[in-house]
């Protein structure tokens, strides 16, 4: 299996950040097999959506709107409802594995692979890509 680790600069807003690019240089010339992508945080997830069309912008109020950055939580360092960023990876798991055939990524044709990140304490986050040969 090889594998990798690279760096996203998130920033200090919650952010979807488009990492499809990144993916594709990992797996080009790879053949056939999976890709997995784990981000190796408690606060942070992965999805395959569409970007660039509002998408992004709505996964990040409907998070808002289902886990509200108020003072429900119990955990409770960090900034304020940073307790929220923590039930995230529930909703947005901190993983994807997607097909991989001729060294190219298989995504749809609006499919995006995108680290989800709500947590503006860390403005940076770790994506290990692994590729498992088919």
């Amino acid at each position: 299996m090889r594998s990798e680790v690279i760096t996203v600069r998130t920033g200090s807003r919650p952010t979807v950040a488009d990492i499809t690019a990144e993916a594709e240089r990992f797996v080009a010339g790879q053949g056939d097999g999976l890709l997995h992508v784990f981000v190796p945080h408690a606060t942070a997830g992965v999805a395959i959506i569409e970007t660039g069309a509002g998408s992004d912008d709505d996964l990040l109020r409907a998070l808002d709107d289902l886990l509200p950055t108020d003072d429900r939580w119990r955990h409770r360092h960090g900034s304020p409802g940073h307790g929220r960023d923590h039930v995230l990876p529930a909703f947005v798991p901190p993983y994807a594995t997607l097909p991989v055939l001729g060294g190219r990524l298989q995504l749809g044709t609006w499919q995006s692979v995108c680290l989800v990140d709500p947590n503006g304490d860390n403005p940076s986050r770790q994506v290990r890509f692994s590729f498992l040969p088919g």
